[in-house]
């Protein structure tokens, strides 16, 4: 009877632990994700601003941004420099503070710093690429589209995809009143990024 007794204690033990083992295995997972074919929506203040990804050209950037997004990241981040007839920036989790000093926005970022995957897409009007410092391997949770052609940018930061419908809304974002250091007055926020799957065509 003993030996019985000894080996159902056992069992009671191994059964919880390795049902919590499984637990953890399965939080650990990493969702799949059909990356190439993914929309991402912006729904601002101002209206929704809707990215197409070149995974095939930046797949590291775009599992990235992508992969924030569906954590909330960029949820209540705002626009925090415009520039007429070149770009808005945003991405910095440090604007979702209010007590975060302006002179502190445009330093934030997530825990992951990318390498660089310079290509051959042109920073043409409505192209979203990746802020980063002067490393080249920086780029972390800051990004910038395009409104004007801006091709200066080739080559020395990731192009990693395109608006494919509300370059009117960035186009709004980027002509708002700013002042120093290209700060906006009444900054435009990102109320919540809606990823969505858009049709293979392959």
């Amino acid at each position: 009877m003993r030996k019985h007794t000894v080996i159902g204690l056992m069992l009671a033990c191994v059964l919880p632990l390795a049902a919590a083992a499984q637990t953890a295995k399965g939080k650990d997972k990493k969702v799949a994700r059909d990356y190439a074919n993914t929309i991402a929506t912006l729904q601002t203040d101002l209206g929704d601003i809707q990215i197409k990804f070149f995974y095939d050209k930046a797949p590291k950037h775009v599992e990235n941004f992508v992969d924030l997004s569906a954590k909330g990241f960029y949820d209540g981040t705002f626009f925090h420099r415009v520039i007429p007839g070149f770009m808005i920036q945003g991405g910095d989790p440090n604007t979702k503070k209010p007590e975060t000093p302006q002179t502190q926005y445009g330093t934030g970022g997530s825990d992951t710093k990318l390498k660089a995957e310079f290509n051959d897409t042109p920073h043409k009007r409505g192209i979203v690429s990746m802020a980063r410092s002067s490393d080249p391997n920086s780029a972390s949770s800051q990004f910038f589209i395009v409104v004007k052609d801006s091709n200066f940018l080739d080559g020395q930061y990731t192009a990693f995809g395109e608006v494919i419908s509300g370059m009117d809304v960035a186009d709004k974002i980027a002509n708002a009143p700013r002042g120093a250091n290209d700060r906006p007055n009444q900054p435009v926020h990102i109320k919540k990024v809606q990823l969505s799957q858009a049709k293979s065509t392959s």
